[in-house]
């Protein structure tokens, strides 16, 4: 007989998602990716921090300030990286994300063919880049659906 306490497809992609997310130097806001195939195989993971290249330990992680003097200017967001990051094609993947995507990575999940977005998180629901974000989606095709939490708990002693 098989086990009965598996954990579900959603369940282990939004985990690695998740699990990604924990590799981000930003002190604020880890946030990770996941994009999937339609054969539930992985095709590339992702998370948000500094180009390659670019000394996390010498950027600025402020949240506030001249807008050179703050991460927005030069830190990658998590759908970026995991779309840039693969070496194949996402045409017709999902995407599992820890945070609902900005119009930035809106505009890159559709162009690179991701047609769907699931998201743990919408912290920022109302502000201008998550009604871009959605108005792209909701033109564009791209379906996109919140994950609930199922109250699973996994243990990872590393």
């Amino acid at each position: 007989m098989k086990r009965e306490d598996y954990i579900t497809w959603d369940e282990y992609f939004m985990g690695i998602a998740l699990l990604s997310a924990q590799r981000s130097k930003d002190p604020n806001s880890q946030v990770g990716a996941c994009i999937v195939n339609s054969d539930n195989r992985i095709v590339s993971l992702g998370y948000n921090g500094a180009p390659i290249g670019f000394s996390d330990e010498e950027m600025s992680w402020k949240r506030e300030g001249s807008f050179l003097e703050t991460k927005y200017a030069y830190v990658c967001h998590s759908e970026l990286n995991a779309i840039l990051n693969t070496t194949s094609s996402v045409r017709g993947c999902k995407i599992y994300v820890s945070l609902f995507p900005c119009n930035e990575c809106a505009k890159a999940i559709i162009q690179s063919g991701i047609n769907e977005v699931i998201y743990l998180s919408d912290k920022y629901d109302g502000t201008d880049p998550n009604i871009a974000a959605k108005k792209l989606f909701d033109t564009c095709g791209v379906k996109y659906k919140k994950y609930e939490p199922t109250g699973k708990k996994v243990t990872l002693e590393l």
